[in-house]
């Protein structure tokens, strides 16, 4: 641990220089790109301005990303904002230099919509990190903001000049370097040499609690103001002040959904289920947008907008707005402004062609900057600015109607890492939308391929990273149905809508699709023991994957397609509402349905033994009472997991034993408190035994020594058959705390480790579910086991000889052992008393 604390230094001093070089390189580039501007000849070529400026943003992006679980948010805020801008930018010039961009008017068009929105993000941060005393961030950001905004007056005036650009962007320079110079400074000073204004935040506990998930997610910040980026585009159309929406503006709406994608993810991480649903919808809107501008150069007509996939997922976003509503007011009402927007381009044929859409735009620019200074003021204010976080939670508590979920259940018997929040409900409203594609659009129409990024983003890729996510959570038949449904939508979209299926189909097509036919009956067998909804949803799915064989062999029945699609979008959508509620709600749940089947220790939640985190002494005292009355539990140890029973209840210690199939070369243990407990039957141990014990113990060292009738005093009556050999017996004073304290309500307790026997040692609670299933009544959680080694057993038979053995060497060297022996044995020859023997009747 201290090792941990002395490279925690280094490594923010490290991730600052990265963000100091990122900064220095990219805004004197900047500075000298637009210093030479007037020139006939440009200094620095445009491909290669653009290439440069993609590299520095994925350095600015990974600096922030590195940062984005600390105590910075306004650090992380200006890294990913300044990543964004200055990747789009590039884009832009590549886009220029490549002759896709024809002239100085395509370049302003290009440019303006997304130099608005970032001057005003840049803007924003600025104003809230003077008021926060980050005063180096604040004048980087308002001199970013500022060159923006005098690169939007050149646009307009070319007579302005870009020289205030290149003054901006060179404040930027002299700050970086100056923030590069303190973080050497202090690095080489071992913290001694602070210079003003560059102190590291100090960690109050903020980024602990995001690395621990406590939903709290300040990449919301960064999320917005990208919506402010794809929001600008079309308000700048409708307002005259660009000319056209072309291939120009598909950087800035692609980087928005790509690096809304990473705060979908962070988000997850974050466990805040909420936000990284809603950044994973809106990063569908800007694919589909992206891919609506491009599509003009490969057709002549503007393309028609869905209306059946815009109104389901209008009704998506409104229903998650009710639930964020719950969470929080403010953020409820603005998700209802992409409700508005669904519904503007449900309504008009071109979509984000037409002003209805874009004037919902303006709105959302509007919401999306006045959200951002709330939430990035109210992330460190002692006065936050109210938004009804609480409200509407409160009201609803009191009803007592709703009882709602206290977070993520981390003990829930999976083998999963849990480092995620579910990912469930994007997964399934991905799959809503996929579902509409195929009743959008005569399949013969040359506009099929304005289906492409609903098929193969929505639900192709989104459902590779909801399966990505259940995975890391443990739930193996729910990542698997969404990865094997993620790459089916993705291999059928891109062939079906993206102007391959004209031609011949027939056996080729027919075989691929059989083979997932295949796939996904296996995935509805499993759902069988899973609940009656995941078995709708994967056997639903399977009609739709006939209707997709019958189509490729010219035998599909009129109406089959659409009617299985229907249904399919249907269950998909109580799938979707259902892992809403029921992820919010602790009660009353949306019915899930019992498993159809079932397998003895798993498949039904009534089946499941309870899993309580140690960290309660109300959990530790429920394991207690079911030991006391008889049940065998997994427990955590100073090493790997055990399989305990209390020595008061021979059957239960009967029971543990036949649990593990025990080995005569691998006998139970004996685990004790304090060594007081043997005090009463201290004089049947030698001085020499005695003090070994005290010397090793608490330790992951366990003794084997002789059986005799000292153990009749502990209670353990009929069990001592099961508990080492007829000769000798296993005894340990574990160094855990939660295990001495539950030996200390429960009595001495007789252990052995969770595997059976010759498999590797249990190191997680949920592998103790796994492998015994319902043959063990409890599981005290403790996640990972702190060591992957089990204890060290030495056989003290023949100590009194001065002799021991090792019947087993782990996690504690057989040195250490030697020497503790030693030092001990000497005592004893230096005629030291040993302070358990002194008669205290005297």
């Amino acid at each position: 641990m201290a090792s941990k604390k002395a490279a925690r230094p280094a490594q923010d001093s490290l991730g600052f220089l990265s963000i100091s070089t990122g900064r220095i390189t990219g805004s004197f580039l900047l500075a000298l790109n637009f210093y030479t501007a007037n020139r006939e000849v440009p200094l620095i070529p445009n491909i290669a301005l653009g290439i440069l400026l993609l590299i520095l943003a994925a350095l600015l992006a990974y600096a922030g990303v590195q940062n984005s679980l600390g105590n910075a948010p306004i650090v992380v805020s200006f890294c990913l904002t300044v990543s964004a801008l200055w990747f789009s930018s590039g884009v832009v010039q590549i886009l220029a230099g490549q002759g896709i961009l024809n002239g100085a008017g395509d370049m302003k068009d290009a440019m303006l919509p997304g130099l608005v929105a970032f001057s005003l993000g840049m803007f924003i941060i600025g104003a809230v990190g003077l008021l926060q005393k980050e005063i180096a961030i604040a004048i980087m950001a308002f001199a970013i903001s500022f060159s923006n905004a005098h690169g939007i007056v050149t646009f307009s005036d070319s007579s302005f000049g870009s020289s205030a650009v290149a003054c901006n962007y060179l404040i930027v320079t002299i700050v970086s370097v100056y923030l590069f110079l303190a973080v050497i400074l202090r690095f080489f000073s071992m913290q001694r040499i602070i210079l003003p204004g560059t102190a590291p935040p100090k960690n109050k506990g903020n980024g602990q609690s995001q690395a621990k998930g406590t939903n709290k997610n300040d990449l919301v910040v960064i999320g917005l103001i990208l919506n402010m980026s794809s929001a600008s585009i079309f308000g700048c159309k409708l307002l005259g002040v660009t000319t056209k929406l072309f291939v120009g503006h598909v950087p800035w709406l692609l980087v928005a959904g790509v690096y809304q994608i990473g705060i979908c993810i962070l988000s997850y991480r974050c466990l805040d289920t909420l936000a990284a649903t809603f950044f994973g919808f809106t990063a569908i809107l800007k694919f589909v947008e992206g891919y609506s501008l491009l599509f003009q150069i490969w057709h002549s007509v503007q393309p028609i907008f869905p209306t059946p996939i815009l109104v389901a997922f209008a009704i998506l976003f409104f229903i998650l707005a009710l639930f964020v509503t719950v969470k929080n007011l403010a953020e409820g009402f603005y998700v209802l402004f992409f409700v508005s927007y669904c519904i503007a381009m449900s309504c008009k044929p071109l979509g984000i062609f037409q002003c209805g859409p874009q004037g919902v735009a303006i709105a959302i620019f509007v919401a999306s900057a006045v959200l951002t200074l709330v939430y990035l003021y109210n992330i460190k204010a002692d006065v936050k600015i109210p938004t009804g976080q609480g409200t509407i939670k409160d009201l609803l508590s009191r009803t007592h109607i709703f009882k709602f979920a206290q977070g993520n259940d981390h003990n829930s018997p999976f083998l999963g890492y849990s480092k995620y929040a579910n990912a469930d409900v994007l997964g399934h409203a991905c799959n809503v939308l996929s579902a509409f594609c195929i009743t959008t659009i005569n399949p013969r129409s040359p506009l099929i391929t304005i289906m492409v990024p609903w098929k193969v983003i929505a639900g192709g890729f989104f459902q590779l990273l909801s399966g990505s996510v259940a995975f890391s959570c443990g739930k193996t038949l729910e990542s698997t149905t969404f990865i094997l449904y993620g790459i089916m939508w993705i291999i059928w979209g891109t062939f079906r809508f993206g102007g391959f299926y004209d031609g011949p189909r027939g056996f080729g097509i027919a075989v691929g699709i059989i083979c997932f036919i295949m796939f996904n009956s296996f995935m509805v067998f499993c759902s069988l023991f899973l609940s009656k909804a995941w078995f709708m949803y994967s056997f639903t799915f399977e009609l739709i994957l006939i209707s997709f064989l019958l189509d490729a062999l010219d035998a599909l029945p009129v109406g089959f397609d659409l009617s299985v699609t229907i249904i399919f979008g249907l269950v998909s959508f109580y799938c979707f509402g259902m892992a809403l509620f029921n992820s919010t709600f602790e009660s009353p749940q949306l019915p899930v349905g019992i498993p159809i089947l079932k397998l003895s220790g798993f498949g039904s939640g009534s089946d499941i033994c309870p899993h309580l985190p140690c960290k309660k002494a109300t959990s530790v005292i429920r394991i207690a009472e079911i030991m006391k009355n008889g049940g065998t539990c997994g427990i955590p140890s100073d090493t790997v997991y055990m399989l305990a029973a209390a020595c008061s209840h021979p059957c239960a210690v009967e029971k543990a034993y036949r649990t593990k199939l025990q080995a005569r070369d691998h006998p139970m243990s004996l685990w004790i408190s304090n060594l007081k407990q043997l005090k009463p039957v201290k004089h049947f141990f030698s001085p020499l035994l005695w003090g070994f014990m005290e010397a090793v113990w608490p330790s992951s060292i366990s003794l084997v020594i002789q059986k005799g009738k000292w153990i009749d005093f502990l209670g353990m009556k009929d069990c001592a058959k099961y508990i080492g050999t007829s000769q000798s017996i296993i005894i340990q004073i574990p160094d855990c705390s939660v295990a001495t304290h539950l030996i200390d309500l429960v009595g001495p307790i007789a252990v052995t480790s969770v595997n059976p026997s010759g498999e590797a040692d249990t190191t997680h609670h949920n592998q103790v579910y796994a492998k015994l299933g319902n043959k063990v009544d409890g599981v005290l959680c403790d996640g990972p086991s702190p060591e992957n080694i089990a204890s060290t057993v030495v056989d003290c038979t023949k100590i009194d000889n001065g002799n021991i053995g090792f019947f087993r060497v782990g996690i504690v060297p057989m040195s250490q052992v030697l020497g503790i022996l030693q030092k001990v044995h000497k005592e004893y020859q230096s005629g030291h008393v040993n302070g358990g023997f002194i008669d205290e009747t005297k």
